[in-house]
C-alpha cells in the first residue's frame, strides 16, 4: 500500500503532465468561470467530442475537475484544492531563496 508522502509526488507529475496542453487550460479557463457540461465544452473550444473526452479523462485523472452526472449529461467544474496543492508546491520553491552550494566530491 503506497503512504500518503509517496503519493505528493506522482499527484504533482500528473498535475502538471495535465496542464502541459494548451486545450487542457483552455477547458479549465472556461470552468474558472462556471460549470460547464461536455456539449458547451465542445462548442466554446470547436472540437469533437471524441477529441476533447481524451483530455477531460487526463484532467479529471489529474484530479484537476470534478464530474457529476446529470441526466445523460456530464458536467464538469474545478477542483480548487487540486489545484491549490500544485501551487502550493510551486510557492514553495520561492521560499529557497537562498540554495547552498554543492559539497565538493570525494575522489
Amino acid at each position: 500500500m503506497q503512504t500518503f508522502v509517496a503519493t505528493i509526488p506522482h499527484l504533482i507529475a500528473v498535475g502538471f503532465h495535465a496542464l502541459s496542453d494548451p486545450l487542457r487550460i483552455s477547458v479549465l479557463e472556461l470552468l474558472r468561470q462556471q460549470e460547464l457540461c461536455v456539449c458547451d465544452l465542445c462548442d466554446a473550444l470547436e472540437v469533437s467530442q471524441s477529441k476533447l473526452s481524451f483530455h477531460l479523462k487526463t484532467l479529471k485523472e489529474a484530479g484537476l475537475v470534478h464530474t457529476r452526472q446529470e441526466g445523460r449529461w456530464i458536467y464538469y467544474s474545478l477542483n480548487l484544492s487540486q489545484l491549490n496543492t500544485l501551487e502550493e508546491y510551486l510557492a514553495s520553491f520561492h521560499q529557497n531563496r537562498v540554495v547552498s552550494p554543492a559539497l565538493s566530491c570525494r575522489d
